[in-house]
């Protein structure tokens, strides 16, 4: 399993977490990094995963960080309300994102600036953990195909799995013992040639999201050992929740129900 040595400056916040974070993670978990070398070395660039559970993020972060790059996430605001937690993540020069709020414009900006600037922004292209029953990916969004498409920056498909066995979606309780295998593949920069140098269009982003959302399965077929469903899931049209826990819904009716 081949690493990188950081060579960025981490500051106190990315300190603090590499002291604290990549000890737990290998106490609960016997990691498997798959050509991890394909995270560029230096530069601007977008690694873009699947998400199946909320503390994948922890697992992401050891994996990239493995592989030489301080990631930059993109995260959902209420995260930085966290006292304590709030603190670390501007440390670290983590962006907050508004989700599905005109804010959202900020956060876009923030990550073209950074991958300008050379770092490596990390984007779940789901958007939010996915709604596809056994946890496929599920139809995307288009952030990172359009930070991709502005700034030209390589996208590095990131399938992963096992970290649900740690801890379920939405899962209150984790599963500590025994350890967990954690597997993480990286895939080749997803070609996106063709679309920049035609430019942004409405049409054009859909078509990166596809590419960028179906090298993410294709990464995950690979460590899964299975094909992915023909149709991609598609919560909008499910009636699924789009944020959120989407089982809180139906558990709401089904107390009032039982009250009744």
């Amino acid at each position: 399993m081949s690493v990188r040595k950081v060579r960025q400056r981490r500051g106190w916040a990315v300190s603090t977490a590499v002291v604290t974070i990549k000890p737990a993670m290998r106490a609960l978990a016997r990691r498997n990094w798959i050509d991890g070398d394909k995270v560029p070395a230096e530069g601007g660039c977008i690694i873009a995963l699947n998400h199946i559970t909320k503390v994948d993020p922890l697992m992401a972060a050891y994996f990239v960080y493995d592989h030489g790059r301080i990631p930059r996430f993109m995260a959902k605001d209420s995260l930085f309300d966290i006292k304590g937690v709030g603190n670390i993540l501007r440390s670290a020069r983590q962006i907050p994102v508004k989700r599905m709020t005109g804010g959202a414009a900020d956060a876009f900006s923030a990550a073209v600036d950074a991958v300008r600037a050379g770092e490596c922004v990390i984007i779940y292209v789901e958007g939010t953990i996915t709604r596809d029953p056994d946890l496929w990916p599920m139809k995307g969004k288009s952030g990172a195909a359009r930070i991709a498409l502005e700034t030209g920056c390589p996208v590095i498909p990131v399938a992963h799995w096992g970290v649900q066995e740690i801890l379920a979606p939405y899962a209150k309780k984790p599963d500590l013992f025994p350890r967990k295998d954690v597997t993480f593949k990286a895939g080749d920069p997803v070609d996106l040639d063709d679309l920049v140098a035609a430019g942004i269009t409405a049409e054009r982003t859909s078509q990166a999201t596809e590419r960028i959302i179906a090298a993410i399965t294709s990464q995950l077929e690979d460590i899964r050992g299975e094909k992915a469903p023909a149709e991609r899931f598609d919560p909008r049209a499910a009636g699924v929740k789009l944020i959120g826990n989407p089982n809180e819904a139906k558990d709401d009716a089904d107390n009032d129900k039982d009250k009744g």
